[in-house]
């Protein structure tokens, strides 16, 4: 059983930036703010919940309703894991704040377009908006201090995961919260850059990149499936296709397989093919390739 969370009027943080209260909405959502930033534990199938935020609603949380908040930031186990998200928010924007980083307007040429703004982190670390992307631009001088397995040549450095790359190299520059998602980031994509960096090897779980491999060299022989429709022509199955190890391509052999549909479940890295108990299936197919 989770503990009450306090009332809006009870629930202001001593510290004056940033003003942080919890509360319950108009419509009954635990909900919370974080100086201007909004947050709502709401509902999603099965029992589960997510985060969603909103950007200044301009008035009380006790006021606020379901329609004021948006996105998905993640699944929340329970009421104790929306609250840790949102002091973690806190944490971030006291810490950003005294980090000084200042807001430029900018027109540069970015690989991504145009550049609609621009922050500077510090002299040479920049990191640039555009309608569609974005990303950092490091001096020659800030670029020859990234390690070489991460190194961008030209100094850009997109938003998506290579921001991470920025992040663990001047880590001075960044809250303790981008500073844990870059190390989240780096063992994910590059673990074969953080091993050789830090000295050390990631376990089994501790990297996306590398368990995808490991999944990928002990399936290279089994059949994974590449496609997959609820079959109108078998009740209670998943029509699949599947092929060796999971490649695509032309000249790929494929075949068809029946699964029950309470067991197929894709996974992390794909679904495998069990030849001892899945059936290979000729039939009637819902795949319009096939038919």
């Amino acid at each position: 059983m989770t503990a009450p969370f306090p009332t809006e009027s009870s629930a202001a943080q001593a510290d004056p930036f940033p003003k942080t209260e919890f509360g319950r909405s108009g419509d009954g959502l635990v909900v919370a703010r974080v100086a201007d930033t909004a947050f709502a534990m709401l509902p999603a199938r099965d029992g589960r919940h997510y985060l969603a935020t909103a950007w200044r609603i301009g008035r009380p949380l006790t006021e606020s309703r379901r329609e004021d908040f948006y996105g998905h930031s993640g699944e929340l186990a329970d009421e104790v894991a929306f609250r840790t998200r949102v002091l973690e928010n806190a944490e971030h924007q006291r810490e950003r704040k005294m980090l000084g980083r200042v807001e430029q307007y900018s027109r540069a040429h970015t690989p991504w377009g145009a550049s609609q703004g621009a922050t500077v982190y510090a002299e040479g670390v920049t990191a640039h908006s555009t309608a569609g992307h974005g990303g950092f631009k490091l001096s020659a001088e800030r670029n020859r201090k990234v390690h070489p397995m991460l190194r961008v040549k030209g100094g850009w450095y997109e938003e998506d995961a290579a921001w991470a790359i920025v992040a663990i190299t001047f880590p001075q520059l960044f809250t303790s919260f981008e500073r844990r998602c870059a190390e989240r980031t780096i063992k994910d994509s590059w673990p074969d850059a953080w091993e050789t960096i830090f000295g050390t090897i990631l376990q089994p779980g501790e990297s996306h990149e590398k368990d995808r491999r490991a999944f990928v060299k002990a399936h290279a022989q089994d059949w994974i499936v590449v496609s997959a429709i609820t079959s109108k022509h078998v009740g209670g199955f998943v029509e699949t296709v599947a092929t060796p190890g999971g490649k695509r391509g032309p000249g790929t052999e494929e075949r068809r397989f029946l699964v029950p549909v309470d067991e197929y479940d894709v996974g992390r890295f794909g679904f495998v093919i069990d030849e001892a108990r899945h059936q290979v299936y000729g039939g009637p197919s819902d795949f319009i390739g096939w038919r």
